[in-house]
């Protein structure tokens, strides 16, 4: 049985180095998600007490977008110890209506809802970023002899250019009070969110991410 001829040493470092880069680039790209561009937390909020019932509320103009995310935030609330009312049980909005101010006092009340957590979408942004290549050295271990040397400045793998494109979402959220007359800001932030290809585990992270940094600033 003839023996299979051996793949030149340098050509399969250059195959293993483009697999790596490959993989990392692609790593770096799929590992963003969700992050907190910035925060405010209201200096002259005394709390009377500390709420318990709260409305988890999204401004949508997609009915199931919108029912999911206040699904997933009153879970969120709700896992680290609140009375969570997603907002689509108790306020019905018929797709393309505006929802009546007076309505919505009125289930506030009598729902005794004590603080509301509301989030909406700012804008969405479509960028394309041009990634220049670069050359990348291949190590060769022997040194001392012509070939070594030769196999070791021979083999520059170099990484072609390519454009990458990424979809960025920004979403504001804000916590308000309700004993006030028309309701006090107690916290509000801004995130976002990138290249979210599916969107519920996009809600899933950002929700995440805006109630914990609300724990951590001791607003909830």
């Amino acid at each position: 049985m003839g023996s299979r001829k051996q793949e030149p040493k340098s050509r399969l470092n250059r195959r293993v180095l483009v697999v790596a880069i490959v993989l990392s680039t692609a790593a770096l790209v799929s590992g963003k998600s969700s992050r907190l561009v910035t925060s405010w937390r209201n200096p002259t909020y005394t709390p009377e007490k500390k709420f318990h019932r709260v409305l988890a509320l999204g401004l949508s103009d997609k009915t199931e977008v919108r029912a999911d995310f206040e699904d997933v935030l009153a879970a969120q609330l709700a896992s680290i110890g609140f009375d969570a009312v997603p907002g689509n049980t108790i306020l019905l909005r018929p797709k393309a209506t505006r929802l009546d101010l007076t309505y919505l006092k009125d289930q506030i009340r009598a729902n005794q809802i004590e603080a509301v957590v509301v989030s909406r979408l700012i804008k969405v942004e479509d960028t394309v970023t041009y990634i220049p290549g670069a050359p990348y050295f291949v190590p060769f271990p022997y040194y001392n002899t012509f070939y070594g040397y030769y196999g070791t400045l021979y083999p520059v793998v170099y990484s072609p250019g390519y454009l990458q494109k990424e979809k960025k979402v920004r979403i504001e959220t804000n916590l308000y009070v309700t004993s006030e007359p028309d309701g006090q800001l107690v916290w509000t932030g801004i995130t976002d969110t990138f290249n979210p290809s599916d969107i519920h585990k996009a809600i899933k992270g950002l929700v995440k991410l805006v109630v914990t940094k609300m724990q951590k600033e001791e607003v909830l």
